[in-house]
């Protein structure tokens, strides 16, 4: 006991810091590294008016767009184009929610349940509603295949129906909602009548002038200077100009690793190989051999000459049958063309057909005695069309009378597309296929021709580890020895490299032109500092080195960056400044063409509507100046300072436009219709200019 009443009395101040200690240290974890930690990285990819966007729904949301693109797909695949559109898209979907929803509940607007199933049942349905159940055979809205859908939904046990439907009625709903809205601002539109006859007596004349024109390029620009602080004072000025959005700007040197000579030397003695091996491959095994060797795979059909979409394809057409081609290069393969028949058939067909189908169970015999009866049927008078109502199996055919329309390249059961291709227009025959039975009627053959059977046998032309080696070595090299953007335009220049430029690199760009896919260099072009030099990146067929020479933050534009085009704006009133200094006011023309050694020239027809003179191009200045009431047609103007230069001129005459004069209550409803056209266009992005947005996505991507 002793020995324990030691331990609590010289320890029992040390334990009691120990525990304290503990309690603090998980305290502490929970606050840097809990759920709601103060240092744990945000989630928020993007906010407007302070609702925000997570990165799970937004990734959710891609998603789902992306599986929606897919089924547009012939093979259900999407590039990278599609998917930067796409991430796109979704994020102003987001934008564009919480902004009119917004301006929804502010004015109170919303759809009834009622509205929403009147859209759907109402004599005119929803234009979603239509895009989702029109015939794709007839183009048309088919209203009872509608109504069987919705009375479905109650048997569907996996409740993806439902899921559908519900989805249909938010779209509807949202787009009933921005209708309302779109009609309540359209509703404010007036253009007053007052407003009109002023603006139509404006018009009602025209104007002939006698003018001198001083060009600004009789100065030279050499001998006008300008400093910094006039032409940030420019911007300043006029800062609606040159709003800019966040954006990058690198240089880059590539380095593409490119097949060479010995890589393509490879590719030929591997496909020399093969050709002797296919040289002694029996037609029937032909599929098997191209399928197995070849990166065109084998096509077991039949293709009109006028459709072979190959080089030489007169040549390939032409060949013997038993003849090969080539090799020749079809993108970045080697090919080789076998002849394997060749036949006369009609580059169309239309037939159609009734489909007893045995994949969902029915035995053989019942199905063919059931296509055997049919056909008797209708031989015997039964109308072919109601047939197919009744008894086809075929879903993509039975609302319009079974028809199909195949050509020798269309891909279609085999058994069926010969029979079409090489049967006789009016005959008809029951023919089996994987489906089932088929009672099929040739209706028209057209535009008889020769088509051919043809193997391709072919073989890419593969960057060889030792080609790809080198190009990686030599962008690695340059990259070490360029630690500057100095030394990196010196070394190119030295070496007689290609520099390429990419600009206006967005946050969320993932394609840079030249480049492709690209997103690791764009990570890496917002992560560092302007003149930084890149380590290698690795890209398709191609290693990059880049310099970052701008960075552009949103807002105002830097001088820099749009010198030459504010240089010459400057320059020009400085031009003008000149020039209406040396003219003074001039009492006459003559006067002022003395003085500029310019002569008189005469522009007719002018019109207050428009700001284009003819001969001189866009001059508002001079058409405004060409109906000041108070120079009239008496007076000489003073100087006016224009687009291309500096004016003086005096009105000849003013004369009736030769226009009709236009009903005012027309051309009120037209200027009213016109502005309303554009508030479809332009409504939501006057919204989202006023809003306030927040996009982080580029830090997650």
């Amino acid at each position: 006991m002793s020995v324990i009443q030691k331990i609590r009395d010289k320890y029992a101040m040390v334990i009691v810091i120990v525990i304290c200690l503990a309690i603090v240290s998980f305290l502490l974890q929970d606050a840097f590294f809990g759920k709601n930690s103060l240092f744990r990285r945000s989630t928020t990819v993007g906010k407007v008016n302070g609702k925000e966007l997570d990165i799970s729904d937004y990734q959710k949301r891609i998603q789902d767009a992306e599986n929606g693109a897919r089924q547009q797909m012939p093979n259900n695949n999407i590039d990278e184009q599609t998917r930067q559109y796409i991430r796109e898209q979704v994020w102003n979907q987001f934008l564009n929610e919480q902004i009119m929803q917004a301006q929804y509940d502010k004015l109170g607007i919303d759809v009834t349940e009622a509205e929403v199933v009147d859209q759907f049942n109402g004599k005119n349905p929803n234009p979603i509603v239509v895009q989702q159940f029109t015939n794709p055979q007839t183009g048309q809205f088919d209203r009872a295949e509608m109504q069987r859908a919705l009375q479905n939904i109650g048997q569907d046990q996996s409740g993806r129906m439902r899921q559908a439907l519900h989805q249909l009625e938010e779209m509807i709903t949202k787009s009933q909602m921005q209708q309302k809205y779109v009609a309540l601002v359209k509703q404010a539109v007036y253009y007053p009548k007052w407003l009109a006859a002023e603006q139509q007596q404006e018009n009602s004349q025209t104007a002939n002038v006698s003018y001198v024109n001083i060009p600004y390029a009789t100065i030279a620009d050499s001998t006008i200077k300008v400093t910094d602080g006039e032409l940030n004072n420019y911007i300043n000025a006029h800062k609606s100009l040159f709003k800019t959005e966040e954006a990058r700007k690198v240089e880059y040197v590539a380095f593409d690793a490119l097949p060479s000579a010995a890589d393509s030397a490879a590719a030929l003695q591997q496909l020399a190989a093969l050709k002797r091996e296919m040289d002694t491959t029996s037609d029937d095994d032909i599929e098997g051999f191209i399928n197995s060797n070849s990166e065109i795979k084998y096509f077991d059909g039949y293709v009109s000459k006028n459709a072979l979409q190959v080089p030489n394809k007169d040549t390939i057409a032409s060949l013997p049958i038993g003849a090969v081609y080539g090799p020749y290069i079809d993108n970045n393969y080697l090919v080789l063309a076998k002849m394997l028949d060749r036949k006369t058939m009609p580059d169309s067909v239309k037939v159609r057909h009734i489909l007893i189908g045995t994949q969902q169970g029915l035995p053989d015999s019942i199905a063919r005695n059931r296509i055997d009866s049919i056909e008797k049927a209708i031989k015997g008078g039964a109308d072919f069309k109601e047939m197919v109502l009744k008894y086809s199996d075929d879903p993509g055919s039975k609302n319009n009378g079974g028809e199909y329309d195949i050509t020798p390249a269309t891909p279609f059961v085999k058994e069926f597309k010969d029979f079409a291709l090489e049967g006789t227009k009016g005959q008809m025959k029951v023919v089996k296929t994987q489906f089932g039975y088929h009672l099929i009627e040739i209706l028209d053959q057209k535009n008889f021709g020769p088509a051919v059977k043809v193997a391709y046998l072919s073989k890419p032309v593969d960057v060889s580890k030792e080609t790809d080696s080198k190009a990686y070595a030599a962008a690695s090299e340059f990259a070490g020895q360029n630690r500057s953007q100095q030394s990196f335009e010196k070394n190119i220049q030295e070496k007689g490299y290609n520099k390429r430029l990419a600009d206006n690199i967005r946050p969320m760009d993932f394609v840079i032109p030249g480049i492709g896919q690209a997103r690791e260099l764009v990570r890496w072009a917002y992560d560092s500092k302007r003149g930084d030099v890149s380590q290698v990146f690795t890209f398709e067929n191609k290693y990059v080195v880049a310099v970052l020479t701008g960075i552009r933050k949103e807002g105002i534009a830097a001088l820099d960056e749009v010198r030459p085009q504010v240089e010459a704006e400057v320059k020009k009133h400085k031009k003008a400044d000149e020039l209406i200094a040396k003219l003074q006011n001039p009492a006459s023309l003559d006067a002022a063409a003395k003085t500029s050694n310019q002569p008189v020239q005469k522009a007719e027809g002018i019109n207050f509507g428009t700001p284009f003179v003819p001969s001189l191009g866009f001059e508002p200045k001079v058409v405004g100046a060409s109906f000041n009431k108070s120079w009239g047609t008496a007076k000489v103007s003073a100087p006016i300072e224009g687009t291309a230069g500096v004016y003086v001129l005096k009105v000849d005459s003013y004369q009736p436009a030769s226009q009709p004069v236009q009903d005012l209550n027309t051309q009120r409803a037209a200027y009213e219709q016109n502005i309303k056209s554009q508030l479809d266009q332009q409504l939501f992005d006057v919204l989202k200019k006023q809003s306030d947005i927040e996009d982080n996505r580029g830090k997650f991507f």
